[in-house]
């Protein structure tokens, strides 16, 4: 068995590229997952990451990954990364379709690759040790904000996925961990939810002083991952300074308030 072995999902940009870079910056091994495969092979260029190519919206995509990674020696982490938005729509216009979407790729995936993997972190589990589950969710499924209806119902679904799973699981040496981020500026995330809209995308984070980075979450879920096996850090808010709320950012230079005149 090839011990500290992690599978990134979602490894092609984003919080879980930075989450490959910094797992091998760490010395572990790592296979990084996502549909594009010429991303995957620049990672992999870049890195030394073992990469897979599936849809996770795909059951024979999840199978052969599970057979493969049999295969090649097992894995003792996973770290459920791959998930999205889709519309900013109020309920009563929301397109069913992307409601589809978010539901299948932020829920149903991670229920998939978590069933097909668990049997494969169960068999890493050395004496004294622990496997890890670790999900990608976010602050959207913790706290309701206009706009995010569908993108909510998703996040709050695999939240309490993850707190049904560490119930099942009690009593087994495997941490079932949970990242909920808030804003966070990558490349795509806000661009793929207004469909290319790089106007509207932009305007998520304009005069907002130093939103999370994508490697500020990585560094976060590493950092989680490599706690000693008996501690576990079961939810972890991360959000920027001028965030106080998902729907509460403040825009502008971060300023000490003055005292309140008496």
């Amino acid at each position: 068995m090839l011990m500290k072995r992690a599978v990134v999902t979602g490894a092609s940009s984003g919080i879980g590229a930075a989450t490959v870079r910094l797992l091998r910056a760490h010395g572990w091994n790592v296979v990084g997952v996502a549909r594009r495969e010429d991303r995957l092979r620049e990672l992999s260029a870049e890195t030394g990451a073992e990469v897979f190519v599936a849809d996770l919206t795909v059951q024979a995509d999840i199978d052969a990954l599970r057979d493969h990674l049999r295969a090649t020696g097992g894995v003792s982490t996973l770290v459920n990364n791959a998930g999205g938005a889709m519309g900013l729509d109020p309920v009563e216009a929301g397109d069913p379709d992307d409601w589809r979407w978010m539901y299948e790729i932020n829920v149903i995936a991670v229920q998939r690759v978590t069933s097909a993997l668990l049997p494969l972190l169960r068999e890493s589990v050395e004496p004294g040790g622990v496997a890890d589950i670790m999900t990608v969710s976010s602050i959207a499924g913790h706290i309701a904000y206009e706009g995010g209806g569908g993108y909510n119902a998703s996040k709050f679904a695999v939240h309490a996925m993850i707190d049904v799973l560490r119930l099942e699981l009690s009593g087994e040496p495997i941490r079932v961990l949970e990242i909920a981020p808030g804003m966070v500026k990558t490349e795509e995330f806000s661009l793929n939810r207004f469909r290319g809209d790089q106007s509207r995308a932009d305007a998520v984070y304009a005069n907002v002083p130093d939103p999370l980075s994508a490697d500020d979450v990585a560094a976060t879920i590493v950092s989680t991952l490599e706690l000693p096996p008996h501690v576990s850090l079961d939810l972890v808010v991360i959000k920027p300074v001028a965030q106080s709320a998902a729907y509460k950012v403040a825009r502008g230079p971060l300023e000490v308030k003055k005292p309140t005149a008496e």
